[in-house]
């Protein structure tokens, strides 16, 4: 296995770490419970194979994660790293957090916590339920006493509202130490702000969603374009473009069954990660793809806001996911729940103003993009 510095948390963190939000389980009669057996079984392989860091959190599973983590880990506890995590926002007032805190060091079977999140956070909500309400004063108690090591977010918002949220929390003298974003050759904005993390300011940093919830996992025309001679699955090199990257730590991934455990083993054991050359001529190379695709639009968000609330970016980028990255399904379901679920505005509610235009870095003709990606994305949801 191979490992990492974690930023300066003074641990050393496996490159692969288990994500357990997608543990086996087992439903009857609507009640679910978890398939502790084999929850058991992938646990040992893995802890056995080198990886010491296990991510839960409290309503994974079914709310049952926490405590299946909890099982599973205790004959081995001393020595790996458990994460969880705090959802802030759900808390009615800020001491609720020690209920929330007991409850998992309950079902974890543990005294302390190795690194405790403050969940799914954006600035809004970090602001509203975390520094107005003095919880992070809370969170150093917490720590004081023991009860946890390392405190850290788990992060979904514009790129640039990390830096706030990390230099919120130092000013109020509550550093964050780690955090857990999402990363992988498709979503690589938060670039610039992991070389801020963890380069400058020495947090630990672990990425969810290396294979981009699957999207990369499947051999593509794509996939293979980038591979080219190298030998690699799409689902290896999506992996090692992660950890190719000098500023992360760690690659979690949510692992369903003992297979998928063993995959996850082999990829960061026998095989070194990309070098950091490699790694930029890797990302290089999915740029120009995209760069000489009939659409090359940055997701720069300059369009933003429409005055009617069309999401020009995220239109576009499912567009690209089909015409370039031939990740036609994937498209075909984001754009359907984006107008079935989200309401999401589309070309039929232009108003033809043409302020994204004249705000586009690219000068892009959006108007007449938006509505031919519109007619393509369309001719896949009929079929």
């Amino acid at each position: 296995m191979i490992y990492r510095k974690f930023g300066n948390t003074g641990e050393t963190i496996s490159a692969i770490g288990f994500g357990c939000m997608r543990l086996p389980e087992i439903e009857r009669d609507g009640v679910w419970s978890m398939d502790q057996e084999k929850i058991n079984e992938m646990f040992r392989y893995a802890y056995e194979h080198g990886i010491n860091y296990f991510d839960t959190a409290p309503f994974y599973c079914h709310h049952n994660s926490e405590a299946a983590v909890g099982e599973g880990v205790k004959p081995f506890r001393d020595k790996v790293l458990l994460s969880t995590k705090l959802p802030a926002e759900k808390l009615k007032q800020a001491d609720e957090m020690w209920e929330y805190l007991e409850r998992s060091l309950t079902r974890l079977q543990t005294d302390h916590i190795d690194f405790y999140h403050i969940w799914a956070t954006n600035w809004g909500d970090f602001s509203k339920f975390v520094l107005e309400r003095g919880l992070l004063s809370l969170l150093r108690q917490a720590k004081e006493q023991g009860m946890v090591r390392h405190l850290c977010f788990s992060f979904h918002d514009k790129h640039e509202n990390i830096r706030r949220i990390i230099e919120a929390a130092e000013a109020e003298g509550v550093p964050m130490e780690s955090m857990l974003v999402q990363y992988n050759m498709l979503d690589r904005g938060v670039e610039d702000m992991l070389k801020y993390a963890n380069g400058e300011k020495g947090l630990g940093t672990v990425a969810m969603g290396p294979v981009g919830g699957g999207r990369l996992a499947a051999r593509t025309k794509f996939t293979d374009a980038l591979a080219g001679d190298t030998g690699l699955t799409s689902y290896e090199l999506a992996f090692r473009f992660v950890l190719g990257n000098p500023n992360m730590c760690c690659a979690l991934s949510g692992m369903q069954n003992l297979d998928m455990v063993k995959q996850n083993c082999a990829i960061a054991e026998s095989e070194r990660p990309l070098s950091e050359e490699e790694w930029r001529t890797l990302g290089e190379s999915v740029e120009k793809l995209r760069r000489f695709s009939e659409l090359y639009c940055t997701g720069c968000g300059y369009c933003q806001p429409c005055p009617v609330g069309i999401n020009i970016p995220y239109i576009f980028d499912q567009y690209t996911h089909h015409n370039v990255y031939g990740l036609s399904e994937n498209a075909k379901n984001g754009y359907r729940h984006y107008v079935e679920k989200d309401n999401g505005k589309t070309f039929a509610d232009c108003i033809g103003c043409g302020k994204c235009e004249a705000n586009c870095p690219q000068k892009l003709p959006i108007r007449e993009k938006l509505e031919t990606v519109d007619k393509a994305l369309r001719a896949l949801w009929e079929k």
